[in-house]
Formats: C-alpha cells, sequence, structure tokens
C-alpha cells in the first residue's frame, strides 16, 4: 500500500512537466529556468537541428508515463487488496526519488530551446503506433493480473473475506508467476520504441525495470513454491517460456 504514495507524486510531478512541455511545444513558451538549468548539467541545452519528431516522442512518452501513474493509482486505491506488509524505509525513499526522476529522463531528451517560436511539425511514424499499440496491450494485462490478485481476497460481492496468499489462475498467470511484473517491463520497452527505439537512456531505465521486477517475481514465485505444494510446475516466474 506505500507504493501508493509513489503513484500520488508521479502523477502531480510528470503532469506538471508535461504541461509544460506541452506549452512549450504548442505555444512557443520557454521552460523554467530550473527546468533549462537540469538540461544545461546533463548536456541537452542546445542542438544544431530542430528535430520535431524527437520532440513529439519525448511528449508522447511523457504523456503514456503520467497515464499508466493515473492508472496504478487508481488500481492502488480501488482494486488491489493489500496485506499488512511492510517497506524498508530506504526503498521507500528511493522509490519516490525513482518517479521524480524517470519523468525528468523523459524531459531531458529535448533541449530548452524546444520550439524557438516555431510551429511543432507533428509526424506520427511507425515507432509511436508499435510503442502505443504495445502499451495499451500490456496495460490491459497488468490491469487484469491485478484485478485477479485482487479477487483472491473477494467475495463474489466485492467484499473483502482475506488476507491471506492463494494460488492465482488465470490471463498470464497460466504462464508466469508474476506477469504484473512482466507487463511493467513491456509497459518500459513499449515507452523505449516510442522513442524511436534507439534511445540509449531509456534501454537504461528499462535494464533497471529488467533486474528490479526480475528480482521481485523470482522471490515470488519461490515463496509461491514453498508455501503450495500443488503450485503448477510449468510456471516460470517472470518471462514467459524464458525464465
Amino acid at each position: 500500500r506505500w507504493f501508493t504514495h509513489f503513484y500520488v507524486v508521479s502523477v502531480l510531478w510528470n503532469g506538471f512537466l508535461l504541461i509544460w512541455l506541452f506549452r512549450a511545444e504548442f505555444l512557443g513558451e520557454s521552460l523554467p529556468l530550473w527546468i533549462q538549468d537540469m538540461h544545461h548539467a546533463l548536456g541537452r541545452d542546445s542542438q544544431s537541428e530542430d528535430m520535431g519528431n524527437e520532440h513529439f516522442s519525448a511528449l508522447l512518452v511523457l504523456l503514456l508515463l503520467w497515464l499508466h501513474s493515473c492508472r496504478r493509482l487508481a488500481e492502488c486505491l480501488w482494486t488491489s487488496v493489500f496485506s499488512s506488509g511492510v517497506i524498508h524505509i530506504v526503498q521507500y525513499c528511493f522509490g519516490l526519488g525513482y518517479y521524480i526522476a524517470v519523468g525528468s529522463t523523459v524531459l531531458c531528451q529535448v533541449p530548452t530551446n524546444v520550439r524557438n517560436g516555431k510551429e511543432l511539425s507533428v509526424q506520427i511514424c511507425w515507432y509511436h503506433i508499435i510503442g502505443v499499440m504495445m502499451y495499451i496491450w500490456a496495460s490491459l494485462h497488468q490491469h487484469r493480473c491485478l484485478a485477479i490478485l485482487a479477487n483472491l481476497r473477494k467475495s463474489r460481492s466485492g467484499k473483502v473475506v482475506s488476507l491471506s496468499h492463494s494460488v492465482p489462475f488465470g490471463d498470464w498467470f497460466e504462464s508466469v508467476s508474476c506477469p504484473h511484473y512482466f507487463a511493467e517491463l513491456l509497459i518500459y520497452i513499449s515507452m523505449a520504441i516510442t522513442l524511436g527505439i534507439h534511445n540509449v537512456t531509456w534501454w537504461c531505465v528499462v535494464m533497471y525495470v529488467l533486474f528490479n521486477q526480475a528480482l521481485a517475481a523470482v522471490l515470488c514465485h519461490e515463496f509461491y513454491q514453498k508455501n503450495f505444494s500443488s503450485y503448477p510446475k510449468h510456471r516460470k516466474a517472470f518471462i514467459p517460456l524464458v525464465f
């Protein structure tokens, strides 16, 4: 349940960045000085050419990130049923910092002199379409899997009747123990595709998500195997048929 705080911060912070980038792209306004200073520190304060496609990709990814945070916040508040588990203070602080940093990472993929008063040339490319379609597909499956987990602790009327752990079935749970973690990885990969595939910075973010979610999936998989003797042996921990 402490993850709820992460998504509140993400919705507010990334929504704020999204508004500023939208105004800079479509209204020709300048980004705030502190954002320009951040760009300058990261070496993205200027560029020789006006790469409108790069600007639109960053705007689209920031929108997808904000929508993802909104959905996860809604699921934490109205879908998921949490047990009495706790979180380490270091992990809590790191989580808050992560969701601030990840939005800033997207914003820093475009220079501070975003438009220079020029009209934004929006050109939808094939990687935008593939990235958004993959994002929607992975998000739908993640929501279904989280709903399956929540329903294990609810009665048919929707009332919470237990906080104990049970073996989930249905959707991607038939292949892996933690499909919601796998879907999270696919969501970040979809954003990498939307940025044009070649963005090394975002692929570093994807690698972090890969190792983070893989570790959590392995621990969860081992918990299932230890506590449920009849747990399906064909299920993998994280990636279907692979890991």
